[in-house]
C-alpha cells in the first residue's frame, strides 16, 4: 500500500483545522497510509535580517529533510510551484504508484516557505493557488486534495 505523508513545519492551533486534518487522514485510510508529520518551528524576532530568515529557513529544511528517505517522491508546496487541476493531481499520484513509487511525501513549510534543499530535493514543486491562504488552511486543503484524488482514481461519488 502506498505511504502518503504531509510534512509541514508548525503545529495546528484551532480544533476546527485539526478536526478537518483529522477527518482526511481518517478517510485516506481506505487508499493509502497516511500520516501527518509536524516538526518544530523556528523562533524569529520581531523583524528579522535576511541571514535569520536564511537561517530559520536551513534549520527548518534539515528538520523537513530528516523524515524523507532516499527513494521518496518528494512534492514541494511552494508558491513558485506548479498548479494543476484536481483530476490531473490524480493521475500524477496514480501513475507514481504504477511506477514503483511507495512513499509520497507532500512538504509544506513555515511561513518563511521553504529551503533551497528541500525545494531541491522535490520531483515536483507545486502551488494550490496564485491566492494567498492562511499557512495553516493551507494543510486541511493539501490533505481533502490528496483524499480527492484517490477519489477520484478510485472512482467513487466524492469527486463532482
Amino acid at each position: 500500500m502506498l505511504k502518503v505523508n504531509v510534512i509541514c513545519v508548525g503545529k495546528l492551533k484551532e480544533k476546527y483545522l485539526k478536526d478537518a486534518v483529522n477527518e482526511y487522514s481518517k478517510r485516506l485510510g481506505t487508499f493509502c497510509k497516511f500520516s501527518v508529520v509536524e516538526v518544530e518551528e523556528e523562533k524569529e524576532s520581531s523583524s528579522p535580517s535576511d541571514s535569520e530568515i536564511s537561517k530559520i529557513l536551513s534549520v527548518e529544511g534539515k528538520r523537513i529533510l530528516s523524515y524523507i528517505d532516499k527513494n521518496d517522491l518528494v512534492v514541494a508546496m511552494c508558491i513558485e510551484g506548479k498548479q494543476m487541476p484536481s483530476e490531473k493531481f490524480a493521475d500524477y499520484i496514480s501513475s507514481s504508484a504504477v511506477d514503483g513509487i511507495s512513499k509520497i511525501d507532500f512538504v509544506i513549510g513555515g511561513s518563511r516557505g521553504l529551503s533551497d534543499e528541500v525545494k531541491n530535493r522535490a520531483k515536483l514543486r507545486m502551488s494550490m493557488s496564485e491566492m494567498t491562504f492562511p499557512h495553516q488552511l493551507a494543510r486541511v486543503m493539501l490533505c481533502e486534495q490528496i483524499y480527492r484524488a484517490f477519489s477520484i482514481a478510485g472512482g467513487t461519488k466524492y469527486h463532482k
